[in-house]
This record gives C-alpha cells, structure tokens and sequence, in this order.
C-alpha cells in the first residue's frame, strides 16, 4: 500500500517483539483462537516499542516533558538526595505512562549533564505519590543553557522491571533528544528550577519531546 511505513521500534524492543512472534507462532499450532491472541500480543509489543519522531520547540528557555502521559500530579518536593541538589523543595511535575502510552524517555532542555545516580527500589503502582520516593529510580541532573540547575528521574513501576538511560555526566545534550526507555508502565518526574513559570495542568496529557510544561522567567545565569 503506498504511504504504508513500519513504526521506527527502539532497539530495546526486538527481543521482546522476537519472543512475542515466536510465541504466537507457536500457539497457532495448537489452535487457531490462541493464535489469534498470540497475534494481538504481538501486535501489542510492536506498539509498546515505537519510537516516533518528535519536533521539540525552538525557544531556548524551556522545558518540554520528558515523556508521553498524564500529568498525574504536580507538588514541592526536595529533589532526590543521591543527586546532592540540596533539600530545597522544587516544584516536580510527575507523568504517568501506561502500557499503551510510547516510552522512549527525551530531555527536557538543552544543556550538560551534571550528575546520573541509579537507586534500587519498590516496584509500587506508579501513580502513586510514594512512588517518588519508593521505588526504583534513575535521577539525573542538569545544567541547563541558562545555566540553571534541572532534575529529572525516570521511576519504575508496578510492573516496569527494567530503566535504560543512555545519559553520561558531562555529556552535551539537546532539547526532545532521546536518551532512554522504561519498561513496561512507569513514571517520570521532573523537577524544575526556581524562577521557572508552570505552564503544566494536572490531568493534561503530555507528549514526551514537545509539550512545554515551564519555562524560563529569569535571564540566563539567574
């Protein structure tokens, strides 16, 4: 058919989308119905793992959302203690991904990052608030273009097993840039400097790259 293209899928997937066509494969042997729900795993799989292309926004002082979801809470909250960013209380705009939702995870801003510190936990629903604090977490920081300091943490959760971040400390970065992935339904926080004006709502629904969920009210350096 023409104008039909296959989803670009994260690399992280094909394992997964393999065992899935494998398996399918397989109960279509047995039988036919069990083939067919084989089948839509499968398809389920390939979906899970999508990789869209992103347009980020242009302005340099923002923040978009690091992820695809529902804006599920927006709170102060000190930012995680391994990054050493102090115990002030920062806004955190918290977005929840569920199993339908891409998870390919993007930066927020442009800037270097400052610090990436991985920290074993729980694996609590998600959508909880303890989640934060709980559960397994990758936190990293960042200075960002403006020369402020941002926190961002990718958060298992309740059936999530595995965080990738492809992030190094020093490493260069650009705005909506892919950096990771969280399988399979997680959480993302980001924690926003002060002199940042809150664009988010709870309840919206995010797309990671390109939704702006603050920006900058202060000039660089401030």
């Amino acid at each position: 058919m023409d104008g039909f293209s296959l989803p670009r899928i994260h690399p992280a997937g094909w394992p997964f989308i393999g065992v899935f066509i494998a398996a399918a494969i397989l109960l279509a042997l047995f039988s036919d119905s069990l083939g067919v729900l084989g089948a839509i795993a499968a398809a389920w799989c390939i979906f899970f793992f999508r990789d869209p292309d992103r347009v980020p926004p242009e302005a340099p002082n923002v923040v978009v959302s690091p992820a695809d979801g529902v804006v599920q809470a927006i709170a102060e909250a000190p930012p995680p203690p391994e990054l050493g960013m102090g115990e002030a209380p920062r806004p955190r705009v918290s977005i929840f991904l569920n199993i339908f939702d891409v998870h390919v995870n993007r930066v927020p801003a442009s800037g270097v990052i400052t610090r990436t510190a991985y920290r074993p936990g729980k694996f609590v629903n998600a959508s909880f608030d303890k989640a934060s604090e709980s559960n397994e977490r990758m936190a990293i920081s960042m200075r960002t273009g403006w020369g402020h300091e941002l926190a961002f943490v990718q958060i298992a959760g309740l059936i999530a097993r595995r965080i990738e971040c492809g992030l190094e400390e020093g490493q260069t970065v650009r705005i909506g840039e892919r950096f990771g992935i969280i399988r399979f339904g997680s959480r993302m926080d980001v924690y926003l400097p002060p002199g940042y004006r809150l664009l988010a709502r709870k309840g919206q629904r995010a797309v990671g790259g390109e939704t702006i969920i603050a920006e900058a009210i202060a000039g660089p350096g401030a």
